[in-house]
């Protein structure tokens, strides 16, 4: 497979699919400001929890690799388990969000919310408002109010399809965080290695699918980036299944989301040496729990855990 055709033109039946824009409600150029000001109440209610880290840099295969040492993930995580919460019933954090949380509506189909456990600025969660199972694949108005909000400000967005994939809770949500990640200059530190029109990347050592939207829709890309979307699934071998809640995910992958490109990548273990990875990992930006795992880290190279938490396909034509 050497590319991708576009636009592919989707069916008026689809949810979302609405080219005037009409199923948005965010107002343009207001969501920096509302996320602000919604950090700052919630912090100051106790709602939004921020969580220090350290900030180191591992240099491997032309990637210099932001790691951040987050010592309050175990604390959080020993936390749990002395509470015993493994053993109650699982708790929709997103049916409905914390109030002190929401910093407002996006679309008729989905919410903007903090991340209750803040290590990035402005980390948002693109949350849809009725239960959607995180492993159903991604329609067009879940592309809809991504791309709303990727217009706002500099940003990535990213989805974590499934538990193996890194995802923590079952209710379909997206994430956002902004741009640069070390809040300096250098921007996305996978760029180095993200090079031509796709579906491969000759630099990347994991496997992966990765395609650009051309410019011509990169103003309005929704249905041209689902069309996208669906494509590098399918040159992966990722299908849609279909059961009672809509088509289910075949296997679980990350998705990585830019204005103007998009990079999938299949996932075959969610954890390297108790390490969890998710799809930041494949942006080159990694948290650890401690400097032991740090250093594990370091002597693998991340460009090796990436692949071991991947498998092997990629740097192929």
């Amino acid at each position: 497979m050497t590319g991708f055709s576009f636009p592919t033109p989707l069916p008026a039946a689809v949810p979302g699919n609405d080219p005037s824009g009409a199923d948005l409600l965010l107002s343009p150029g207001s969501l920096a400001a509302l996320v602000d000001e919604r950090t700052r109440a919630a912090i100051a209610c106790g709602a939004l929890h921020r969580i220090d880290t350290e900030q180191c840099f591992v240099d491997d295969g032309g990637v210099r690799f932001l790691v951040r040492v987050v010592s309050s993930l175990r604390r959080k995580a020993t936390a749990g388990s002395a509470r015993g919460d493994a053993a109650r019933p699982a708790v929709n954090p997103f049916l409905p969000p914390e109030p002190e949380l929401t910093v407002g509506v996006i679309s008729r189909s989905h919410l903007a919310v903090l991340n209750k456990f803040n290590v990035l600025e402005r980390h948002l969660l693109i949350v849809t408002r009725h239960f959607e199972d995180q492993q159903s694949l991604l329609g067009v108005a879940d592309f809809q109010a991504l791309y709303a909000c990727l217009a706002e400000y500099p940003a990535l967005g990213f989805y974590n399809g499934g538990r193996i994939a890194g995802a923590s809770q079952n209710h379909k949500h997206l994430q956002l965080v902004p741009l640069p990640f070390d809040g300096a200059a250098s921007g996305l530190p996978m760029a180095p290695l993200l090079g031509g029109e796709g579906p491969r990347c000759s630099r990347l050592p994991f496997a992966h699918a990765f395609g650009r939207l051309p410019p011509v829709v990169a103003g309005q890309p929704v249905q041209a980036a689902h069309a996208l979307y669906r494509a590098l699934l399918a040159d992966l071998g990722i299908t849609g299944e279909p059961s009672a809640e809509g088509e289910r995910q075949s296997a679980p992958y990350n998705l990585l989301v830019a204005a103007d490109w998009m990079l999938v990548v299949p996932r075959v273990a969610e954890c390297w040496q108790a390490i969890s990875i998710n799809a930041l990992a494949f942006a080159g930006s990694l948290f650890v729990r401690d400097r032991q795992q740090l250093e594990r880290i370091r002597t693998a190279g991340p460009l090796r855990v990436l692949q071991a938490v991947a498998g092997s396909g990629g740097a192929s034509g």
